[in-house]
């Protein structure tokens, strides 16, 4: 349970801090210097707070061990996209097909790769305590 709740906990703090970086580069940032170094812009932002968040993961909810770590780091990226995936419909009126498709853009795919390293991130902070 306790990676489960650390799961959910450490998606909604770095959900959170990222729907407000994405705010911010989406109406300010974008318009100035485009999509791509925009989301370049970005990236280290979220993942410095997704590093801080998943030490506080590991140290709160006692994820020691590599795989719970993981475990929850997988559970959190499943949520985040599913969030993603969401907030596409719901703001865009994307479909879901339509958000996977535009997930092949250049910005998206640094987006995404910056998803899986987040989703990656307790698994190495856990190691790192060992």
């Amino acid at each position: 349970m306790r990676v489960i709740t650390g799961a959910v906990a450490y998606w909604g703090i770095v959900f959170a801090i990222g729907f407000v970086l994405g705010t911010v580069r989406v109406l300010w940032v974008i318009p100035r210097i485009g999509l791509v170094p925009a989301t370049l812009l970005e990236l280290p932002l979220i993942l410095a707070a997704s590093w801080f968040a998943a030490g506080w993961l590991v140290r709160r909810f006692g994820l020691t061990r590599a795989g719970e770590a993981l475990a929850a780091g997988a559970l959190a990226f499943a949520i985040l996209m599913a969030a993603e995936c969401a907030l596409a419909g719901v703001l865009t009126g994307q479909t879901p097909a339509q958000w996977l498709t535009g997930l092949r853009q250049p910005h998206a795919l640094l987006g995404l790769a910056g998803q899986v390293v987040f989703a990656l991130i307790p698994w190495w902070r856990a190691r790192r305590r060992l």
